[in-house]
């Protein structure tokens, strides 16, 4: 631990080397995917210890050629410069930079940072000690892992990870020369906050390299040439999963509390990260394209500009400060709007033109007579883009509530999660907290629990409308319709859930009872709590979490078995013990079996053709024979869901506002939430075969179709409601 800076050292009262001999650095909370991709990070300190030996030579030498190029003559102090600083300091001056790499040490670990006479004498006799202590290699060591270096970042290691992206060394001349200039003025002169003055400090050390031998011309000029790509603040993480790395966080704080911040733990999470991006990019793509569709909302804000140049400039940078980018999609402020162009400016003061097709989404706000909320014009903050040519666009922040969860089935892994559009924004994880009514995704577990009454998927019902008189409901008559009002009379259990019959629902039901069905429940991890013990159950009133339905389809796709989902995979100390590491174990004891391997079986081929020619037909594009899901629409259009399956990997995904209200009269599961499933499939099965569901013994074909072996002599016969049928159509034909 870092001791508390000494208050009234003096030469003759040094504190002891302990913190140095015995250097416990504030390690921050990381957390990674399961290849080790650095997903979030956690702590006051951005720090990562680097032992000297794995330092690169290209790193030490571009520091010490600027800080230190005497470090390993000296004893610790150059005299000269210490002489030059002394007499800089009695004339008030103290401006020239006199301390060596050990005087460094000495004043980070021990002393304040107050410029007087009296710190410098301690910082002195300070750097003698350490130098008797320590060894030249040891004190470098501690200076390099300690050093700040601006952005929350302590030591070289963690200071090329933030700017650059990489490893130390995987650094170049040139960026490792960058990292070198920055202890002068850390915050102030780095590549994010002043990227001119960062790269002029950054030539001086290139310079100074070549003056001392370390580098030659050729490789002063291509440095000075090179590009650095520095990455600018809040795109630190290779993954898009800060929904994840927050699940993360709050684990190991409820079991570590605050020393999770400064351990140095490192958590290993079971995300897939190919699959993780998919599911993130998948989610943005399709929420805006449905925003998209349902029209431009109007600006953000409106601010009133100065006419002072300076003074708008300052306006404009306070105000774009309030609106975050979210991703690729930046605010801007308009400064002037003409018929066919929009100038704006960025928050790094650049200006851009929209004009065209880049206009088109917002054309409505552009009218002359647009309605003064909805109009874009001077001082108007929008939200902006570029597209795949490199042209600006007009967009605009989603305001819809999405979520998509995939977990290996066999495992109940966690393969990727992200809880909404954008977590800084909302850091409300809809797939773990958002309570919502699953619709007809509700219907396959009706399904399901008939199959153990006897019925299959050849067993005809009448869809025909119906109505419950109140001695069923318990309450007023109800009822039910289907949602597109068509009605096709006696049609077979298969096509009646591909084709989401809400009236066939309600018959299967009522054969089964509510009462059944909600016992059913259970098997697959629902809440019956928070379902209905009545006949709305079969159209999904009740609620559930994105997680639930994933880990209930699951029990399908797996063959019957109950699925735990787990998301730490490994879990260890700054010295590399393990602190934890989960045992995975795919599901096939007998005893874990929550629903019979038929029933799965046949339940997953009703779901497989709600795939080739019911509502989710759409996902044949995928080009594979081993698709299942169901598709939900709750009333109104309220929620919009999509649940299914492939091999080893259940999805869903789902969309909906977090204050109810519908989204749109033509939206379904199938317009809104199955394009995410499929686009995150299309990576995820990317190159993967088919994987066919085993037929389990017990169950064979009857009437075409399957059934359990128990049943099959009366599959035949077995029928819902079509005597209704008939006597419907003796009374049609009377009219």
């Amino acid at each position: 631990m870092l001791l508390p800076a000494a208050q009234a050292a003096t030469p003759l009262d040094l504190p002891n080397l302990d913190a140095l001999v015995d250097y416990r650095p504030k390690i921050p909370l990381r957390v990674y995917s399961s290849e080790g991709v650095l997903i979030g990070e956690f702590g006051q300190e951005r720090r990562e210890f680097v032992a000297i030996k794995d330092i690169p030579l290209i790193q030490k030498q571009a520091l010490l050629s600027i800080e230190d190029s005497r470090f390993y003559e000296h004893g610790g102090v150059d005299f000269k410069g210490v002489a030059r600083a002394v007499i800089a300091d009695l004339t008030g001056g103290f401006k020239q930079g006199a301390s060596t790499i050990t005087m460094q040490v000495a004043r980070d670990f021990f002393l304040t940072k107050e410029k007087v006479f009296s710190r410098k004498i301690t910082e002195v006799m300070l750097a003698y000690k350490i130098e008797r202590a320590l060894t030249k290699d040891q004190i470098l060591e501690l200076y390099m892992n300690q050093v700040y270096l601006g952005q929350r970042a302590y030591g070289f290691s963690s200071a090329a990870r933030i700017y650059f992206g990489k490893p130390l060394k995987d650094l170049s001349l040139a960026q490792a020369a960058m990292l070198a200039g920055l202890p002068q003025a850390p915050s102030t002169v780095n590549p994010v906050a002043n990227p001119k003055r960062a790269q002029a400090r950054q030539r001086l050390v290139l310079k100074r390299m070549r003056d001392l031998g370390y580098i030659n011309d050729a490789q002063l000029k291509t440095a000075q040439a090179e590009d650095l790509h520095v990455r600018m603040e809040g795109q630190s993480y290779s993954a898009h999963a800060q929904y994840v790395a927050e699940m993360v966080r709050l684990a190991m704080v409820a079991q570590f509390k605050d020393e999770a911040y400064t351990r140095g733990i490192s958590v290993t999470t079971t995300l897939v990260n190919a699959e993780q991006e998919a599911a993130y990019e998948a989610l943005r793509r399709n929420v805006l394209a449905y925003d998209q569709r349902h029209g431009y909302r109007g600006p953000e804000a409106v601010v009133a500009l100065p006419a002072n140049p300076v003074e708008r400039q300052k306006l404009i940078e306070a105000t774009l400060q309030q609106h975050p980018a979210s991703d690729k999609m930046v605010s801007a402020v308009v400064v002037s709007v003409a018929p066919q162009a929009v100038h704006a400016v960025l928050a790094n003061s650049d200006e851009i033109v929209l004009s065209g097709d880049g206009l088109r989404f917002a054309a409505t706000a552009l009218a002359q007579k647009a309605a003064d909320e909805l109009k874009i014009k001077q001082g108007s903050v929008i939200r902006v883009q570029q597209d795949g040519k490199g042209h600006w666009t007009i967009a605009q922040m989603p305001n819809v509530g999405a979520a998509f969860v995939a977990l290996n089935n066999q495992t109940g892994a966690y393969r990727a999660l992200v809880g909404g559009f954008d977590f800084s924004a909302s850091p409300f994880n809809h797939v773990t907290q958002a309570w919502r009514q699953p619709g007809s995704a509700m219907k396959p577990f009706i399904y399901s629990a008939a199959l153990d009454k006897g019925y299959s998927p050849a067993t005809q019902v009448n869809d025909a409308p119906l109505t419950l008189s109140s001695a069923e409901t318990g309450g007023q008559p109800w009822t039910p319709q289907n949602d597109d009002d068509v009605y096709e009379g006696a049609i077979t259990l298969r096509r009646a859930l591909a084709q989401s019959k809400n009236v066939a629902a309600v018959r299967l039901l009522r054969a089964i009872t509510p009462q059944y069905a909600h016992d059913f429940l259970p098997r697959f991890g629902l809440d019956p709590a928070k379902q209905p013990v009545n006949y709305t159950l079969a159209l999904g009133t009740g609620s559930v979490t994105p997680l639930q339905m994933a880990g209930a389809y699951s029990v399908f796709a797996n063959g019957g078995f109950a699925v735990t989902p787990y998301l730490i995979q490994k879990v260890v100390d700054a010295r590399g013990a393990v602190l934890f590491a989960a045992k995975p174990v795919a599901v096939a004891q007998e005893a874990d079996r929550v629903l019979d391997a038929r029933n799965a079986f046949v339940t997953s081929s009703l779901l497989h053709e709600v795939t080739v020619s019911g509502t989710a037909a759409a996902a044949q594009k995928l080009g594979r024979s081993d698709l299942a899901g169901k598709t939900g629409t709750s009333s109104d259009a309220v929620d919009g869901w999509f649940a299914g399956f492939a091999g080893p990997v259940t999805g869903v995904a789902w969309m909906g506002y977090d204050e109810p209200q519908s989204l749109g009269g033509r939206e379904f599961g199938a317009t809104l939430a199955l394009p995410i499933w499929t686009d995150f499939m299309s990576v995820a099965l990317r190159g993967k075969p088919n994987y066919p569901m085993p037929q389990p013994a017990g169950v064979s074909q009857a009437q075409g179709d399957w059934v359990y072996d128990e049943f099959a002599d009366n599959s035949a016969t077995r029928s819902i409601d079509l005597d209704l049928l008939d006597r419907l159509k003796e009374l049609l034909g009377a009219h």
